[in-house]
């Protein structure tokens, strides 16, 4: 592909309704939610999908489970499998639930989110069946133009609408007291970083002409994502006014109701339509691109041959039939879980990426700049574990130490192997 498709396939693969719901979300605990977006993405989240794109790329568009095998070990592989499919599955589900509902308010009452659900996995059947070129190729593009427009229309109407955005502070301003760390780093999470990306970064790395255009499409697109996040986030502080104005409303009308109430508020009805289309772009266009790479994955794990039409569907009809049914759970249930799932995947695919550059030619040093945010993401995956109403539900007093602990000995360990790197690149060198 050209390198402004590829970049625009790239963004649409990505940014579903995580930039948008998970923002939304995270701009309950106030302006804080900017900072984690805006360090998240630039020092995490677009070094994350840069280097697991770059390194599918040299290994022939190996998923991040082949290259966690390839580098981290037979046992990583064998749990990113497991881990990747059923992460990719709760991500096709809620990019099937949130836009079927934001479809259902737009239409007429007899066209219910049951309709629009049936609609949707028909187009995710053929998108997921198909070569990448004949539905996403061509009309991604388009949404994302359209995904653009509407993140630009939404800041125009906070711009020139006169609403105020508050400055940015550290106070966490939660109406509950909920921590700040580690729940607004796993609730913001498409926005700032995504292990989501990285079984999406492969797909596209197969299609760019160079690994020089690697930059543009894989860090371009994540820091795009970022934006758009930022945009929403923003646009939920500003539009409600209060943070518990905009919990209530979160929890009275859901996340599309929000999209729709901020939408046609800012912008009136036409406006408001036409973001809340492209609000139902973004997850569409990433729901069928995570059933894709769950039956990529599933081929590579069962061998078996993804040329004829039969063997696709042997493998996609058991996942949309998962999918339709986790449909029926609570949408806060499966976003808790799609968001420590996918803040997990991200810890591992840069451990995987520290790994790969510790095993390179490049100095070794450079493998830093993976390995921080991998400790970081540790500290994140283990701290909300352990705290959260769907983990172990553990007071901060365990739950923190433990955390810190567990992302020290992961340092510790990158750290001896990368004394041992610097040590015989020094014996060879005398």
């Amino acid at each position: 592909m050209k390198t402004w498709k590829a970049f625009l396939v790239q963004l649409l693969n990505i940014a579903g309704t995580g930039p948008i719901f998970g923002a939304l979300m995270g701009a309950v605990f106030g302006p804080v939610v900017f900072l984690w977006i805006v360090f998240g993405s630039i020092l995490g989240g677009a070094v994350h999908d840069y280097m697991t794109g770059m390194i599918s790329s040299r290994n022939g568009g190996a998923s991040i489970a082949e290259l966690s095998g390839k580098y981290l070990g037979r046992g990583v592989k064998w749990v990113m499998r497991v881990f990747s499919v059923v992460l990719l599955v709760l991500v096709g589900t809620v990019f099937l639930t949130s836009p079927a509902a934001l479809l259902a308010k737009l239409t007429p009452d007899f066209l219910g989110n049951t309709f629009w659900i049936i609609v949707i996995l028909a187009y995710y059947i053929l998108a997921t069946l198909l070569p990448i070129d004949k539905i996403i190729g061509k009309l991604y593009p388009v949404f994302g133009v359209t995904l653009i427009i509407m993140a630009l229309t939404i800041l125009g109407g906070l711009v020139f609408g006169g609403y105020t955005i508050p400055e940015i502070t550290l106070q966490n301003l939660h109406p509950d007291g909920l921590p700040v760390w580690p729940f607004l780093f796993v609730t913001v999470a498409c926005g700032a970083i995504s292990g989501f990306h990285a079984t999406q970064s492969p797909l596209v790395a197969k299609c760019i002409k160079s690994e020089k255009n690697g930059r543009s499409v894989f860090y371009g697109a994540m820091i795009s994502e970022a934006v758009i996040a930022l945009i929403w986030a923003a646009a939920g502080v500003a539009f409600y006014g209060a943070t518990d104005v905009l919990q209530q409303a979160l929890s009275s009308v859901g996340q599309s109701g929000v999209v729709y109430e901020s939408s046609t508020g800012l912008l009136g009805t036409f406006g408001g339509i036409l973001a809340v289309v492209g609000v139902i772009a973004c997850p569409i266009t990433s729901g069928d691109t995570a059933f894709r790479s769950a039956r990529l994955i599933l081929a590579e794990w069962t061998g078996l041959s993804q040329k004829k039409i039969r063997n696709r569907l042997l493998l996609t009809i058991p996942l949309l039939g998962i999918g339709a049914i986790l449909t029926q759970l609570d949408f806060d249930i499966l976003w808790r879980y799609f968001s420590w799932s996918n803040q997990t995947l991200a810890m591992i695919a840069l451990w995987c990426a520290t790994a790969y550059l510790l095993r390179s030619e490049r100095p070794p040093l450079s493998s830093i700049i993976t390995a921080v945010p991998a400790a970081f993401m540790s500290a994140v995956s283990m701290t909300y574990i352990l705290m959260a109403s769907e983990g172990f539900r553990l007071p901060a007093t365990f739950g923190y130490p433990i955390g810190a602990a567990f992302a020290l000995a992961c340092f510790l360990c990158y750290g001896a192997f990368l004394l041992r790197k610097i040590y015989k690149k020094r014996v060879s060198l005398s």
